[in-house]
C-alpha cells in the first residue's frame, strides 16, 4: 500500500495535493487501527475530518478530532501503541507523543521519510504529521450514528450526525478567538445543502454555554444573526489563503466573500 500511495503521490504535480493526499491515506489508516482498537466503543468522530470522510466534503483536513462518550476502558495510550504498530509494519517510521494533562487529550502522529520520498521536501528527516484530539469533556445533546466506510481500507466509525457536526461547525465560528477559511468555507457547504441541514439546537446550546473563549452568540439574535454581525471583522482575503491550499477546486475559496456569506445567512 506504500508503494501504491507515493506512486498516485508522484503522479500529482501540485506539492499541496500531493500532501493532502499522504496526510489522507495516513488519517484512514488510523481510523482503520482505531476501529481495530475498539476504540469507536469508547469515542465519536467529530470535526472537518468526520465531515469529510463521511459526507463527501469537497475540502482535506489536518487534524483527527474525537469526543469521548463512554469513559469505562478508555484507554488510548494502548490504541496508540497499536496505531505505531500498524504504521511501522507498513513501512512508515512513526513516533507519537501523547498529552493528557488538559481536558482535551491530544496526540501528535509523526511519520518520518514520506515527504521526501513522495518529492515533496528535500531533507528526509522532515516528518509528515496528524493531529490527534479527544474531548473527554464534551458537551452534551449530540446524536450519534455507526456507518461502514471504504476509504483506502474498510472500517466503522461512530460519529456525529450531520446536524450535531453542524453545530459543532457553528460553535467554532462564534468561540474561536481567531478565524479560519475552513470554518466558513465548511458552514457554505452547509447552507448550501438541499433539504437544508438544521442544527442540533441542544448540542449547540450546551457546546456554546461550556464555552470559555470569545464568544460572539446573542441569544436574543440566534446563530445566524450572531454570524452576521461578525462578518464586517473578517479579513476575506486570510480566510482564502487558510482553506485554499485544502480544497480539491481552489476556486472554491472566492466563495468567501461577505456578500455571499451575508447572502446565505439570511435565507
Amino acid at each position: 500500500m506504500k508503494d501504491l500511495i507515493l506512486a498516485l503521490a508522484k503522479q500529482t504535480a501540485n506539492g499541496n495535493d500531493k500532501l493532502n493526499l499522504l496526510r489522507e491515506y495516513l488519517q484512514a489508516g488510523a481510523l482503520r487501527s482505531l476501529h481495530e482498537s475498539g476504540a469507536f466503543r469508547n469515542l465519536s468522530f467529530v470535526g472537518g475530518t468526520a465531515l469529510r470522510f463521511l459526507h463527501g466534503l469537497p475540502r482535506f483536513s489536518e487534524d483527527l478530532d474525537f469526543s469521548l462518550e463512554n469513559p469505562e476502558s478508555y484507554a488510548p495510550v494502548d490504541w496508540l501503541e497499536k496505531l505505531k504498530r500498524d504504521f511501522t509494519l507498513q513501512g512508515f517510521p512513526t513516533e507519537i507523543t501523547w498529552n493528557d494533562r488538559k481536558t482535551v487529550h491530544v496526540a501528535w502522529i509523526k511519520v518520518a521519510g514520506l515527504l521526501s520520498e513522495a518529492a515533496i521536501v528535500s531533507r528526509p528527516e522532515q516528518k509528515l504529521s496528524i493531529k490527534l484530539e479527544i474531548d473527554t469533556r464534551p458537551p452534551e445533546g449530540a446524536v450519534l450514528e455507526t456507518r461502514i466506510v471504504q476509504k483506502q481500507f474498510l472500517f466503522a466509525l461512530c460519529y456525529h450526525d450531520l446536524p450535531s457536526l453542524f453545530a459543532g461547525n457553528i460553535r467554532a465560528l462564534l468561540t474561536r478567538h481567531f478565524q479560519k477559511g475552513r470554518d466558513w468555507y465548511d458552514l457554505v457547504w452547509y447552507l448550501g445543502k438541499i433539504p437544508a441541514i438544521i442544527p442540533n439546537e441542544t448540542l449547540l446550546r450546551n457546546a456554546l454555554a461550556q464555552s470559555s473563549e470569545t464568544n460572539h452568540f446573542k441569544a436574543e439574535l440566534g446563530w445566524k444573526a450572531s454570524l452576521i454581525r461578525i462578518l464586517d471583522s473578517l479579513d476575506t482575503q486570510a480566510l482564502k489563503d487558510d482553506v485554499g491550499v485544502f480544497l480539491e477546486h481552489p476556486e472554491e475559496a472566492e466563495f468567501l466573500t461577505r456578500e455571499n456569506l451575508a447572502r446565505l445567512l439570511r435565507v
